[in-house]
């Protein structure tokens, strides 16, 4: 199984930006769509971000299109998540995940990162 640990969060003013970043060890990591979802408190955990296995597709939640970036690195084992003109509704823990299918099947993730703290202050 693929291990995944974020990295990149932390306290941002609203309209700032910020890079989170997720490292994967353990299997083949091109054998892996990847995606970030989020966890607002008292809300369940949402969807934000896909990519597929060679990065040449993506698709994203609406709340966030045209604002957030996923990318990937297949030599670094690593997935980004660029987010820019960030907003108070945006306050999430953010969690990287893999799935062997794409587009991802929410309900039967491969593996789960612990999560990241993004905060964005008005």
């Amino acid at each position: 199984q693929v291990q995944l640990v974020e990295s990149g969060g932390g306290l941002v003013q609203a309209g700032g930006s910020l890079r989170l970043s997720c490292a994967a060890s353990g299997r083949t990591f091109t054998n892996y769509a990847m995606g970030w979802f989020r966890q607002a408190p008292g809300k369940e955990r949402e969807f934000v971000a896909a990519i597929s296995w060679s990065g040449g597709s993506t698709y994203y939640a609406d709340s966030v299109k045209g604002r957030f970036t996923i990318s990937r690195d297949n030599a670094k084992n690593t997935v980004d998540l660029q987010m820019n003109s960030l907003k108070p509704e945006d306050t999430a823990v953010y969690y990287c995940a893999a799935d062997e299918y794409y587009p991802l099947t929410p309900n039967a993730l491969d593996a789960w990162g612990q999560g990241t703290l993004v905060t964005v202050s008005s």
